[in-house]
């Protein structure tokens, strides 16, 4: 993984979200109409060793009693069919060059404005459904997926008007509208209308701390910091005794409580030690993960690989009645300076591990089930700044699996004619996306979740015609 040079707005957005993760504190104010992420606010019972900083957490479940998740959970999986749909949507921080990543090697305007960072011809695989642009030579994965049909490409996707903050442009793709104050994430609302009051499994965030897009209102969701390292390590304990000290507060969590404080320091013991036992065989023991995989996943890209290849092995799990789950990629996309290799190193490493993501679910028999979406907050400036490109407009997003079209949504724009702030113009909406998503994917009305998206069917919309995404 490759540390990119980021910006003061991307900085000080990480140090905020790290705040709005605390239970009980609001986000502290900087700047005058910066919006608060989704999920702030939100009830949180957490089980934190933070000797360790392992972290599981259960979310929105103020009104439930934890002792129904195990019946929740097993009775979503018995009601659930063989087919349940799950989405996996990760996300590339930072506002990855989409310019890089599909190219356009063959304008003669990409390299005036990018004579030291433009790639050139043949360096990578050429993009058959269009002549004009290339796959980054690390994007070979993509690549070859889309060769076989199975990625669905946005070449220039974004909103009108453009956003180039981290912060608020995040924070519109993950609420599925452009309205600072929405609290609740899209997913999350989707969850909200199609999941299930006592299954916190239905919406996993594999990120530590609750994704704002799967922020809920009305049932639970979960965050792990990852199931295969979910051991809750802490200094001078180690086995035999780890295990049977979970399991005690597991128990003491169930006991009654002579105050409302114990009361809520043992609904958060027992809330996770509920999941704990959920998501335990697929932990580490003794050095060894709890699973096996049947493709190999890189060894470069931190945890990024294990956890792809852990939730292969959950979804696989049928006791386990999961919907939608939120991840981000390697390192980070914010590349001011020092673009080249940074994104180079970042996107290979996150790409090799999505296809073996992909080629796992495949071996599983689980890839009609799975649907992959990599999105960023927005794309990067056509000009250069020297080593580096600065915040831009549109952007690339793709969808990923063995049911998805696999044609490219809206065309790429070209570099002839930019937005008044030079930025590439966007041919298609997220919201359009995120619209068909829900209306084709999951078979729900998806003006329910989006406002004013309609059925979600493929047709026109406020926000341009909503593509076929699934076939």
């Amino acid at each position: 993984m490759a540390e990119s040079c980021s910006c003061n707005d991307f900085t000080r957005a990480q140090l905020l979200r790290a705040g709005v993760a605390q239970a009980g504190r609001g986000l502290p104010a900087i700047e005058p109409g910066m919006p608060l992420p989704a999920g702030s606010g939100m009830d949180r019972r957490s089980f934190l060793l933070r000797s360790a900083g392992a972290m599981l957490a259960v979310y929105g479940a103020s009104a439930l009693s934890p002792r129904h998740f195990e019946e929740g959970i097993a009775q979503a999986a018995a009601a659930a069919p063989p087919s349940e749909p799950v989405l996996v949507s990760i996300f590339m921080e930072g506002g990855w060059d989409s310019l890089s990543v599909l190219a356009p090697v063959k304008e003669a305007k990409y390299h005036e404005l990018r004579p030291t960072l433009g790639r050139l011809e043949g360096e990578g695989q050429p993009f058959s459904e269009d002549e004009n642009l290339m796959w980054h030579p690390q994007a070979s994965g993509l690549a070859q997926l889309h060769s076989e049909g199975k990625v669905t490409v946005f070449p220039a996707i974004g909103y009108d008007p453009p956003d180039e903050s981290h912060f608020t442009s995040r924070h519109y793709w993950e609420v599925g509208e452009l309205n600072a104050q929405t609290r609740s994430g899209w997913m999350g609302r989707y969850l909200d209308v199609a999941g299930d009051p006592g299954n916190p499994l239905q919406g996993l965030s594999l990120d530590y701390s609750l994704a704002p897009a799967l922020a809920t209102t009305r049932v639970p969701v979960a965050a792990v910091a990852s199931p295969s390292d979910y051991d809750f390590w802490a200094y001078g304990l180690g086995e035999p005794l780890s295990a049977p000290t979970l399991d005690t507060f597991g128990a003491l969590g169930a006991l009654g409580a002579p105050s409302p404080a114990f009361a809520q320091a043992r609904t958060a013991s027992l809330d996770t030690s509920i999941i704990r036992n959920q998501i335990a065989p697929f932990g580490e023991h003794e050095g060894k993960p709890g699973f096996t995989s049947p493709v190999a996943y890189p060894s470069s890209g931190g945890s990024f690989p294990t956890r792809l290849a852990a939730l292969a092995a959950m979804i696989a799990d049928s006791s386990l009645p999961i919907k939608c789950v939120s991840l981000s990629g390697v390192g980070s996309y914010d590349t001011h300076s020092d673009e080249s290799d940074t994104l180079s190193t970042n996107l290979a490493e996150t790409i090799e591990s999505v296809l073996a993501f992909q080629r796992d679910l495949e071996a599983r028999k689980l890839d009609d089930r799975v649907v992959i979406q990599l999105w960023s907050e927005f794309g990067r400036r056509p000009q250069e700044n020297g080593s580096g490109t600065d915040h831009g407009a549109a952007g690339a997003a793709f969808l990923i699996g063995s049911r998805v079209s696999g044609k490219m949504v809206g065309e790429f724009p070209g570099l002839s004619k930019l937005d008044t702030n030079d930025n590439l113009i966007n041919t298609s909406d997220f919201r359009a996306m995120y619209a068909g998503l829900i209306g084709q994917w999951f078979q729900t009305e998806a003006g329910l979740v989006i406002p004013g998206a309609g059925s979600g069917q493929a047709g026109s919309s406020p926000y341009g015609t909503i593509p076929q995404l699934i076939v």
